[in-house]
């Protein structure tokens, strides 16, 4: 039996049979406090964040995204998202919640025909930068290479490239 936080910031308690049954929809992996790698999924850049969160969800593709969302949603759970890791505020950590972490989703993908660029949301803007400055192109956010491209797109960042 897990004890999770949900929305309102109370407890629920999940049977193992229904982590279970999520943990084998999902591609990626489903980790809990027990799990060998759990403190190494739950850290982030900004070492004075110390969350505990109850599962972590290391989703591999869209798929696995969808299944955690849902999950989260029928138990009223509350999730955090984690992109790269870079997150000074922390809030990609929740203590106690479902983590949904897209680490392992850092794709890149150049079109030269468009010149644009698709990229998975956990990849980090050095990620980005290596994909795109063999061919000539860049992105203008970011002077930081460690820190994730979603969190920069969402949350802003000024670049080498941007007015001032």
């Amino acid at each position: 039996m897990a004890m999770l936080t949900t929305l309102d910031n109370s407890t629920i308690a999940i049977d193992d049979s229904e982590i279970e049954a999520l943990s084998s929809t999902l591609t990626g992996q489903l980790l809990t406090p027990t799990s060998g790698r759990y403190d190494d999924a739950r850290s982030v850049w900004n070492a004075m964040i110390d969350r505990r969160p109850g599962l972590i969800a290391e989703c591999q593709g869209e798929g696995d995204v969808v299944e955690v969302v849902r999950f989260a949603r029928r138990h009223g759970l509350l999730l955090s998202v984690f992109g790269a890791g870079h997150n000074i505020a922390g809030n990609a950590v929740c203590d106690g919640g479902l983590m949904l972490s897209f680490r392992n989703m850092a794709g890149v993908d150049v079109d030269l025909s468009s010149r644009t660029v698709r990229v998975q949301p956990g990849a980090t803007l050095g990620e980005v930068d290596e994909a795109t400055q063999v061919h000539g192109l860049a992105v203008p956010t970011g002077i930081n290479s460690t820190t994730g491209i979603a969190g920069l797109t969402l949350g802003g960042g000024f670049g080498w490239l941007s007015w001032k």
